[in-house]
């Protein structure tokens, strides 16, 4: 009988097709100790796990008798129940179809006055389910209609999307909601002909993107004069993007000035600068209805989504990314990586610092392509997308474990709608945004802007990623068939008798992993081959120099030329400071905690005191050089810092990420 090596890669492949729709049940990974609002199971990055998973059911201790949590229904859901609404039972079945049981806050709060006509701008976080939010209403309102279904009728919505994706999502939540209706796609990118065929069938529901619905209309092709609601779905970005006239072009074929017929408007996104309250006015009738589930609140960020931020080099980068995906999302999760350009993308998605399979998306990736990769990325084909800001808008992604920002956005609401990728639909989710020391004031002007506040952490510590590494690992080993491992038992009996089982098993686990070689990381600014310590002190610190004295007390003077980024912790009691990673035992042996000083190795970042501004970061400002400084103006010369080399100095792939 003959055998053919079949690498491991396939099993894991083989069992991938056959759970793409099986829901995650496995332990989720968050950061920091903070617990979800949903029951789930978590995991902190140091290791410690707390399960918080009710039962189904528990028993009362007074009365013995047992709670069903299942008929305990929240305030939203009693809110939202479907029986509030006029909502037909076909709908309410497709809906449910979809695992969608109430309306959320933003579909509350707008149906009504949707379904009777009226305008609306409806501003709400993303993520919390504004598409559905017009599309429910429109569809029960137009199957109402007795308007005939004749062969070429024109459309009767026409909904406007910014990006194609965020235009084939809408339209693919438009045919999830109605058997009735036809919804036709158009975008650029794709054959114009089936488009064509499409218009002499007939469209009750047409969603698009300004470009190809403007062409359509200038070849006189498209009739837009019979419509009865337009949607201008995340209309600050469209107009943002450049298409404010191609919309205008658009409009004027069915809206005339101050007449009562004009189209029923509806304007939805995250965000409304006030240029979109501009639009209104030409637009929408005066008496138009703005729901703000935002308001004056000081976050517009997702409320379910917790930030973090990472203090990397761009040398480091691509590296530290790849440990990030492995301690916060594994190799079970979804993971979205943003970064600004598309060589960027390009580069990073082929980085063998991340191990598990990724894929990009951006503009000049063909629009069949596109569609694929996201099709990939949603049913579990490959667990890492690396996107330009293309993905960010409008996506419904299922089920996104973490977002990675490779740099803070040179505007908030880029944050905002990237941030929103992950923490949908109630579920909780991870953002890390990476940062330089010279960009902390974009940092905390996002910060700001956004009403949220950055939890400043370490990169993940070997430790970490061992922990992380290793539950993937017994996890890869439910995916081999039962067939394959009767061809090891002989060989595992052999290794067991010579090693033990438990060293076996674990050399395995590590190998399966990839866990067999990790790098010391500081937590202060993610720089390989440092170890990042702690030394407290029993009373607070007037300065810098008293930390130095006592540890040259302990340590010797030649500690000078050890010892980097010295810095307060929070309260000035005690500091903080990197120490290679091969000293780290000698300076422990040789330390002896006192009343005064005790010396520790950080497991994770700690709060630091915040240093005042003086420029550049140890450097002298983007302009002349140096690693704190800046790249340097082309090939400059030097600043301060730690850099190796020159202006001849190679750059490697992360050296992209310094914008």
């Amino acid at each position: 009988m003959a055998f053919y090596h079949v690498p491991f890669c396939h099993y894991q492949q083989k069992k991938k097709k056959k759970k793409k729709k099986e829901k995650k049940t496995d332990e989720k990974v968050i950061v920091n100790g903070v617990l979800p609002e949903t029951p789930t199971l978590i995991a902190q990055t140091n290791g410690h796990t707390a399960a918080t998973t009710p039962a189904q059911s528990i028993e009362d201790s007074d009365s013995g008798k047992e709670t069903d949590f299942k008929n305990i229904e929240t305030p939203e859901q009693k809110e939202g129940a479907f029986s509030n609404f006029r909502i037909s039972p076909n709908t309410i079945k497709l809906l449910q179809a979809r695992g969608i049981s109430y309306l959320f806050d933003i579909q509350t709060q707008t149906f009504n006055s949707v379904y009777e006509g009226k305008d609306v701008i409806g501003q709400a976080r993303t993520g919390t389910g504004k598409t559905l939010a017009f599309a429910i209403p429109l569809i029960e309102k137009l199957q109402n209609d007795p308007d005939d279904k004749k062969r070429g009728r024109a459309p009767k919505i026409l909904c406007l999307a910014p990006t194609r994706e965020l235009a084939i999502q809408v339209s693919k939540d438009f045919k999830d909601m109605t058997k009735k209706l036809s919804v036709t796609c158009f975008y650029g990118g794709s054959s114009y002909n089936p488009q064509l065929d499409a218009i002499r069938s007939g469209i009750d529901i047409l969603v698009g993107t300004p470009g190809r619905i403007k062409d359509h209309l200038q070849n006189n092709k498209l009739d837009l004069s019979q419509l009865k609601h337009v949607v201008l779905d995340e209309v600050d970005q469209m107009l943002d993007m450049g298409f404010a006239e191609q919309v205008e072009e658009i409009l004027s074929a069915s809206y005339q000035k101050d007449s009562e017929t004009n189209p029923q408007t509806l304007l939805f996104s995250a965000t409304c600068p006030s240029w979109v309250y501009d639009v209104a006015k030409r637009y929408m009738r005066p008496t138009y209805e703005h729901v703000d589930l935002i308001g004056k609140k000081t976050q517009k960020a997702a409320t379910t989504v917790e930030h973090l931020a990472i203090a990397c080099h761009w040398s480091q980068r691509a590296a530290v990314i790849g440990d990030v995906v492995q301690v916060y999302s594994g190799s079970h999760g979804r993971t979205i990586v943003f970064c600004e350009t598309k060589k960027d993308a390009n580069e990073l998605s082929m980085n063998a610092s991340i191990k598990q399979s990724s894929q990009s998306l951006h503009g000049d990736i063909p629009q069949k392509q596109r569609e694929i990769t996201l099709k990939g990325f949603r049913s579990g084909t490959f667990e890492v997308l690396v996107a330009t800001n293309v993905a960010a808008r409008g996506l419904d992604i299922p089920e996104v474990d973490l977002v990675v920002q490779c740099s803070p956005p040179k505007d908030v609401e880029s944050y905002i709608h990237r941030s929103g990728r992950t923490g949908r639909a109630g579920r909780t989710g991870v953002c890390i945004c990476f940062y330089q020391r010279k960009e902390e004031d974009q940092l905390r002007y996002v910060e700001q802007k956004a009403g949220i506040t950055f939890k400043r952490v370490g990169v993940p510590t070997a430790n970490d990623i061992i922990k992380s590494s290793s539950k993937d690992a017994v996890r890869f080993l439910d995916s081999v068939p039962p067939q394959a491992i009767e061809y090891f038992r002989v060989s595992a009996t052999k290794l067991i008798e010579e090693r033990g089982a438990v060293e076996a098993l674990s050399a395995a686990l590590a190998h399966i992993s990839g866990a067999t070689a990790l790098e010391q990381r500081s937590l202060l600014n993610s720089d390989t081959g440092y170890t990042t310590m702690t030394m407290n002190c029993s009373q607070e610190l007037q300065n810098i120099g008293s930390a130095w004295r006592g540890l040259k007390e302990q340590l010797g003077e030649e500690i000078d030329n050890m010892i980097r980024g010295m810095t307060f912790l929070k309260g000035k009691m005690g500091v903080c400071f990197d120490v290679p990673a091969d000293k780290v035992k000698e300076y422990q042996d040789a330390w002896q905690d006192g009343r005064r000083w005790q010396l520790s190795i950080a497991t994770e970042l700690p709060e630091l005191e915040e240093k005042p501004r003086m420029g550049g970061d140890r450097g002298y400002g983007r302009s002349f050089g140096g690693q704190g400084g800046g790249r340097g103006f082309r090939n400059g010369g030097g600043g301060g810092g730690n850099w190796r080399g020159g202006g001849s100095h190679k750059r490697s792939f992360s050296s992209a990420f310094d914008y």
